[in-house]
């Protein structure tokens, strides 16, 4: 999460406006609220508040995540990333990330059944407030350490250790899931002049260590032969309902904004991808005892699939296009 954050740009966010938050608002709300039906539908919950109706809550925020990594490489073979839609998905994607970020902060902030709304939402606020004023804090330190070598091996580390405490910080001290602060870390270096160092750096370790590590963790929990025919077809819906959701919500708010119907549906399908981003929230929801044990193998190919299918439905998106034209 924290090279999540990284690798997002607060400028594209303020630069992308109306539309790609309206597409984004659309591509959280509308697959939050249909995983959670779902949930509800097919295993029944007990009522508002009750452990089910956050299990399904749960459920529906882990379809709200986007990972544009998949979709930005395919743009770009398409020659399509720089485009007007490929713009919006870009954009869109890294708002959907802070929106699902906010949404993931709240729904965590319930594990505790004596916890009232009103706590929750103070000790988030709180903890933006806070974040934003360490924030420019650590921002103001890093740009004003000088590039000369033996500061530039220290950079990496000092981001590490920046993205470590914002994580202990947030859950210790606010109830914030982590991942949250980890995330917030990478937004706050994300703009600053020694980003690319730090990034680079992170990058090497991240794909030689902590992501086969964290990837082969996922891959030990989930007990494909454990899977009844009742979880089989619980999977084969998630997965409907995480492709049409995305389609549908994110398209919906294209179109309101302006979009054709062409260039809609191919912003949907640019959204479609949950990728590593969903496998985290998911990761942290079975810590934290908001995700049934049954539901973790489902998610994971869910994410699978998704990811193996945006690249696909978006060349032949493309294509459509192109021979209409």
């Amino acid at each position: 999460m924290f090279g999540a954050g990284l690798d997002s740009n607060i400028d594209e966010i303020i630069k992308s406006g109306p539309v790609a938050l309206m597409v984004a608002l659309c591509g959280v709300v509308v697959p939050l609220l249909a995983g959670t039906g779902l949930y509800a539908v097919y295993y029944g919950i007990d009522g508002v508040g009750s452990d089910s109706f956050m299990r399904a809550l749960f459920l529906g925020c882990v379809l709200t995540a986007t990972s544009v990594t998949i979709t930005v490489q395919a743009l770009r073979e398409l020659g399509h990333l720089k485009g007007k839609v490929g713009t919006t998905i870009l954009s869109a994607a890294i708002i959907d990330d802070v929106l699902g970020i906010v949404v993931l902060t709240v729904i965590t902030g319930f594990k505790d059944p004596s916890t009232s709304i009103t706590d929750v939402i103070l000790d988030t606020v709180l903890f933006f407030v806070f974040a934003l004023t360490v924030g420019f804090l650590v921002f103001q330190f890093f740009e004003r350490m000088d590039l000369r070598h033996p500061h530039t091996r220290r950079l990496p580390i000092l981001g590490l250790a920046f993205c470590l405490m914002m994580a202990y910080i947030a859950e210790a001290l606010f109830g914030v899931a982590d991942i949250t602060g980890a995330y917030v870390a990478g937004l706050v270096l994300s703009h600053s002049t020694k980003r690319e160092i730090i990034y680079r750096e992170f990058d090497t370790v991240s794909y030689l260590l902590v992501a086969p590590v964290f990837f082969a963790s996922i891959g030990l929990k989930v007990e494909l032969s454990s899977m009844s025919s009742s979880v089989l077809l619980f999977t084969v819906l998630l997965l409907a309902v995480a492709i049409f959701t995305k389609v549908f919500g994110c398209g919906l708010g294209a179109k309101a904004m302006g979009y054709t119907g062409k260039e809609s549906f191919q912003i949907g399908i640019g959204m479609i991808s949950r990728g590593e981003v969903a496998l985290i929230v998911a990761n942290k929801g079975e810590s934290l005892g908001l995700l049934a044990d049954s539901l973790y193998a489902p998610i994971v190919i869910t994410v699978v699939i998704t990811t193996i299918l945006t690249p696909i439905l978006l060349k032949i998106a493309f294509k459509e296009k192109e021979k209409s034209s």
